[in-house]
């Protein structure tokens, strides 16, 4: 719709967000009308109108085969749209249209704002179906004549009551109607089934609705006269009401066709297996970021002990034992790192950079007086837990060798750790990672595939095996080493 109305139109930015928050109402005047709508601008010239929005009802059956958005027609050529938009009114005359041999009422709105018309909605009635209304039809349509009236007169939608139309009770799932006392006069069967549900024992026809409502709300002390206001319909609020057995969702809608409140319309929708399956939800993320929580603690307990053990047998001198020792509390730190992050998260998903910054930092402390420098370019993004945490182990064994073997004792340099996903539509779910320093270089005759220390050992089992990527190992151009790791990351959509 921003386009459109952008390049078609000269309705400035506010114009534009009362159109959004009217389409995000009107889903409720569509299907209280059993009516296709259509929302008409007219274009910068004046000579044609542009189609920006269409709904289709829920409540009957629809008159627009097609997608209407976006199509122009010639002013002239549908007269209702002209009065509407000349005369400021809402225009019902004429004869039904045929379309694919169905019979179609035709009506416009106008669509005000701040005294201006800004458009024209026109509402579309499949006459193919039409019978003797019941008394919830009739209902319907005095409901949606009111709001019509409210919609040409600038009264809806509500300023800075945005709605989203996922979450905001419908027609169907329960509707009531007010009077101005707050009395109803008519409650759907799903309304009245919500209500028994809620505790109540009676007809709600003819109860001030308000006071009923207050009164099957479990809540101790005085009456909540917040909750009497909505259920009464005085302002366009939402709330919630949780019985003992029931949550019911509330949405008040005042109707002020002429400027004085004549009633209301209250939707309300049964939502309580929505919010038992939430809460079951919040309860599993909780277990599984407790579970991180203490995975991390008794990770970092057996560090710690590992420490404590390679203290003991520096004092022995056997500096081998310890430096094994050593190598393996970083390693365990690694994956601490991992579980710390999911144990904030909402997800088994992280945010891989400040990870690999922290592993940086972790392997940088073992550089004395920061000879070595550690840096990363270029972002890794969000990953699984199961691709972060041997990938962190990975980094770790990467970094760790780069320190020990590329820069003899005293000498200064660099490593630089890059990272990228490959924007190309072959291969657009991979990550290439790299690891280069500009140390002493690798030795002659060097095999990646099969030399190297346990570290590398570690990091080819887990490049190979656990992230199936490839690794490999090579001279960089102007000295020094640069590892790749090339990771398939298809597995995260799994």
């Amino acid at each position: 719709m921003n386009d459109l109305v952008r390049q078609h139109t000269e309705l400035g930015e506010s114009d534009l967000e009362w159109l959004h928050l009217l389409v995000s109402e009107w889903q409720l005047l569509s299907d209280l009308s059993f009516a296709d709508l259509v929302l008409w601008l007219p274009t910068s010239d004046g000579a044609r109108y542009v189609s920006v929005a269409q709904m289709r009802p829920n409540t009957g059956p629809t008159s627009y085969q097609d997608d209407m958005v976006g199509h122009l027609v010639p002013r002239g050529r549908r007269p209702l749209l002209d009065v509407a938009l000349d005369e400021g009114r809402i225009v019902r005359e004429g004869d039904p249209e045929w379309r694919e041999e169905v019979p179609v009422r035709v009506e416009s709105i106008p669509v005000r704002r701040e005294g201006r018309v800004l458009g024209v909605i026109a509402r579309n009635t499949n006459l193919l179906t039409v019978r003797t209304p019941s008394r919830l039809e009739l209902t319907y349509l005095q409901s949606a004549a009111d709001l019509a009236q409210m919609i040409a007169g600038g009264a809806f939608p509500f300023p800075g009551q945005q709605v989203g139309m996922d979450r905001a009770p419908r027609v169907g799932d329960g509707f009531i109607r007010l009077d101005a006392e707050g009395v109803v006069q008519y409650a759907s069967p799903n309304a009245l089934s919500a209500y028994h549900r809620l505790g109540l024992a009676a007809d709600l026809v003819g109860l001030p609705l308000g006071p009923t409502t207050a009164e099957l709300a479990p809540t101790r002390g005085p009456v909540d006269e917040s909750l009497v206001k909505l259920a009464s319909g005085y302002a366009p609020r939402e709330a919630e009401i949780e019985g003992k057995d029931c949550v019911v969702q509330l949405r008040a809608i005042p109707l002020k066709p002429k400027g004085e409140r004549i009633g209301s319309l209250i939707l309300l929708r049964d939502v309580t297996e929505l919010r038992r399956r939430e809460r079951e939800l919040m309860t599993k993320d909780a277990t599984i970021r407790e579970i991180h929580h203490r995975v991390k603690n008794n990770l970092q307990t057996v560090a710690a002990l590992l420490r404590l053990q390679s203290r003991r047998i520096g004092a022995t001198g056997d500096s081998r034992a310890r430096a094994a020792l050593d190598e393996a509390v970083r390693r365990v730190g690694s994956i601490a790192i991992v579980h710390e992050t999911l144990s904030q998260n909402l997800d088994e998903r992280v945010e891989f950079d400040e990870i690999a910054d922290r592993v940086i930092a972790m392997v940088g402390e073992l550089s004395p007086d920061g000879r070595v420098v550690g840096r990363r370019t270029g972002r890794f993004g969000i990953l699984d837990a199961e691709t972060a945490t041997p990938l962190s182990m990975v980094l770790t064994e990467v970094l760790q060798n780069a320190l020990e073997h590329a820069f003899p004792a005293g000498e200064r340099g660099s490593i630089e750790v890059g990272a990228r996903r490959p924007d190309s539509p072959k291969d657009p779910d991979r990550l290439l990672v790299t690891v280069q320093d500009n140390g002493r270089g690798l030795p002659e005759d060097f095999d990646p595939r099969s030399d190297g220390n346990l570290g590398l050992q570690i990091v080819r089992t887990l490049v190979e095996g656990e992230l199936g990527g490839r690794f490999d190992m090579l001279a960089a151009e102007g000295g020094g080493t640069r590892v790749v790791l090339d990771l398939p990351l298809e597995q995260q959509k799994r």
